[in-house]
C-alpha cells in the first residue's frame, strides 16, 4: 500500500508540475508563437520579427478606412530602418468589405496603394472562428483606446453593426502595437489614423527603448 501511495503522490506531483509549466507558457505567449500564411500562401513565422516594434492591423479593401493604406505605407517607410514593421491581416468580418481572394487583395494593395509592408492571408479576427493570434491580442489588451469625440461606435451601433462587447475588434483597421519583446503595449480604435500623434508617439517611444 505504501508503494501504491508513493506512486499516486508522484503522479500528482508530476501532474502539478505539468500544470504549472502550462500556465507559465500561456502567460508567456507573444506574437512570436504564431505562424500564419503570407498573402502568397507561404508559412510566415511572426518570430521573424523578433526585436522589432510591430503594428498589427486588420485591413479591408472596400471600407471607408481603406485610404488609411496610404498612411500605413508612409509610416512603414518612415520607421522601417529603425526596427519597425507593419503586418496587415485582411478580414471579411465587417460589412463583407474584404470579399476578394488573397491574390485579388494583394493586387489591390500593391496597384492602388503601393503597399510594401507584409500582408497575410485573409483570417477571422472576431467571433466564431477567430484566429488564435487575434484571440491572444485581445486577451493581452482587452480594450482599444477610443479616439476623442469619435462617433464611430455610435454610428456602428445605430446600424446594428457595433461590437457585442467592449473587447471585440470594433471594425476594420483596428491597430495593435507590440514592443520589441513581443508584448502588446497599445491598441487603437479603427478611426485613429496611422499618422496620428497618439499612434506615432507610441511607435517612437517603443523604438527608443
Amino acid at each position: 500500500m505504501k508503494t501504491s501511495g508513493n506512486k499516486i503522490s508522484q503522479s500528482l506531483l508530476s501532474g502539478l508540475v505539468i500544470l504549472i509549466m502550462s500556465a507559465s507558457l500561456f502567460a508567456a505567449t507573444s506574437i512570436y508563437d504564431f505562424t500564419l500564411p503570407s498573402i502568397d500562401g507561404k508559412p510566415a513565422p511572426l518570430a521573424n520579427y523578433k526585436g522589432k516594434v510591430v503594428l498589427l492591423v486588420n485591413v479591408a479593401s472596400r471600407c471607408g478606412f481603406t485610404p488609411q493604406y496610404t498612411a500605413l505605407e508612409s509610416t512603414y517607410e518612415k520607421y522601417k530602418d529603425k526596427g519597425f514593421v507593419i503586418l496587415g491581416f485582411p478580414a471579411n468580418n465587417f460589412g463583407s468589405q474584404e470579399p476578394g481572394t488573397n491574390a485579388e487583395i494583394k493586387t489591390f494593395c500593391q496597384s492602388k496603394y503601393s503597399v510594401q509592408f507584409p500582408l497575410f492571408e485573409k483570417i477571422v479576427v472576431k467571433g466564431e472562428g477567430q484566429h488564435p493570434l487575434y484571440n491572444a491580442l485581445v486577451e493581452a489588451f482587452p480594450k482599444a483606446q477610443p479616439k476623442a469625440d469619435s462617433a464611430l461606435r455610435k454610428t456602428l451601433d445605430s446600424h446594428g453593426l457595433g461590437p457585442k462587447n467592449d473587447t471585440d475588434i470594433m471594425w476594420n483597421f483596428e491597430k495593435f502595437v507590440v514592443n520589441r519583446d513581443g508584448k502588446v503595449v497599445a491598441r487603437f480604435a479603427p478611426d485613429f489614423k496611422p499618422g496620428d500623434p497618439e499612434v506615432t508617439g507610441t511607435i517612437e517611444s517603443e523604438l527608443a527603448k
